[in-house]
């Protein structure tokens, strides 16, 4: 991971949100007013998905896609993973480096939408994006981003809430057609790629934060040959 494409330096964990952005402004803004509107937006646990998959792997590079407040971040860090953290809100990054710092690992911070960012393709041992909203493209830009980031070897960890990816469009404007799901990514792995989890099952959720409402996951890990 070059530095210049890290809102701040590795050295310090620091980000400075308001510089650098990469992406769509609309999109920060929505996700800069969310997590403005509450202090705290999530439970400041790591998934438990995460926990369970990453159980039996080998610290190395991890990509943390939608890092939200950081709580995955810190979790891999303090596991002995090398961190790059990658979040479109400023506000959820600001309080991901604080807890950072209070925890005292470092962590690599990426302002920037997945698309967008200049990531230096197939160089992450893990690349784990956790309930993204990642939105969906004519040419599947999203999918390909996640995909290419992996090192040969590497894997992909990809968990969403189940039973969301049918759901009919909501008042509030939420279209669930218009996010990228796991069965979208599954749909355009090849050979290079082995399935190693493809299932739903009873969430382990942290107490608290916004989402814990969700009791099934759908998880996908994949593991990427050459």
């Amino acid at each position: 991971m070059t530095d210049n494409i890290a809102t701040g330096s590795p050295a310090s964990g620091t980000p400075s949100p308001t510089d650098g952005y990469v992406g769509d402004p609309a999109v920060r803004a929505e996700w800069d007013n969310r997590y403005a509107d509450r202090q705290q937006l999530w439970s400041g646990q790591p998934n438990g998905a995460l926990v369970a998959e990453v159980a039996g792997l080998t610290p190395g590079r991890v990509l943390d896609v939608g890092c939200g407040e950081g709580a995955d971040a810190v979790w891999l860090a303090r596991g002995g993973w090398d961190v790059t953290a990658l979040e479109v809100s400023g506000v959820a990054l600001e309080r991901a480096a604080g807890h950072a710092r209070d925890a005292g690992v470092t962590v690599r911070w990426v302002h920037a939408a997945l698309t967008e960012a200049a990531l230096p393709p197939a160089s992450f041992d893990l690349v784990s994006a956790q309930y993204p909203a990642l939105l969906r493209t004519p040419h599947a830009a999203a999918e390909r981003a996640l995909l290419a980031a992996v090192a040969p070897g590497g894997v992909l960890l990809l968990v969403h809430h189940a039973g969301m990816d049918n759901q009919q469009a909501h008042d509030s404007g939420f279209d669930p057609a218009d996010y990228v799901w796991p069965s979208m990514v599954a749909a355009l792995l090849s050979d290079d790629w082995e399935v190693e989890v493809d299932e739903q099952r009873p969430r382990v959720a942290p107490d608290g934060g916004a989402g814990a409402h969700h009791t099934d996951d759908l998880v996908l890990r994949a593991r990427r040959l050459r």
